[in-house]
């Protein structure tokens, strides 16, 4: 009786625990920069990837944890993280350097829904490929819906003038993992 109340204790608090994980990894993601700027002679694209770091563990720990994935498939999926954010990133310098004419906050509205939208397709079409991944496009979407529109926050983060701190990566970062882990839920028997 006490596993069943213990059970379902944990499945109720579960996504407040990953989104609370995702807030915290939110918060870390852009000091990050500053540190990894002092190692010399790696690539951007490298660089940017080391910044994903503290989400892809919060990746790892959510597809082990709520789906019947082995542990090398969690471990590709916070490779796949990683490989997301460095497309999101060089998506949205894409679409700010295309939207060269429009306003500035346009602009990164844009850039933000662009980041976002590619961030999340990444993970999605990665993580759905995994031996345990949802085969159900409806599981994917509200993670799509959350990764493209946190995504129009990055004209926040700039309007602010925001460095070291950002409001894009906590609401971000803690949206999608719950709906990764809503996702993955819906997918492991109970």
């Amino acid at each position: 009786m006490t596993q069943t109340i213990a059970s379902s204790e944990t499945s109720r608090n579960g996504p407040l625990l990953v989104a609370a994980g995702g807030i915290l990894t939110g918060i870390v993601t852009p000091l990050l920069p500053t540190l990894i700027d002092r190692i010399g002679g790696t690539p951007g694209d490298f660089r940017i990837a080391l910044a994903a770091v503290p989400f892809a563990v919060l990746v790892l720990i959510a597809v082990r944890r709520y789906s019947l994935n082995p542990w090398w498939a969690a471990l590709l999926a916070a490779i796949i993280t990683m490989v997301a954010f460095v497309c999101a990133v060089n998506a949205a310098i894409f679409i700010d350097g295309q939207a060269g004419e429009a306003g500035k906050t346009l602009r990164n509205v844009l850039a933000g829904l662009a980041g976002g939208f590619t961030g999340a397709v990444v993970m999605v079409l990665g993580i759905g490929l995994l031996p345990a991944g949802p085969r159900v496009a409806a599981a994917w979407l509200p993670m799509l819906a959350i990764g493209t529109l946190a995504g129009a926050l990055l004209a926040l983060d700039n309007a602010l003038e925001l460095d070291l701190t950002s409001l894009l990566y906590p609401v971000w970062q803690a949206g999608v993992a719950v709906a990764l882990a809503m996702g993955l839920r819906r997918t492991r028997p109970s």
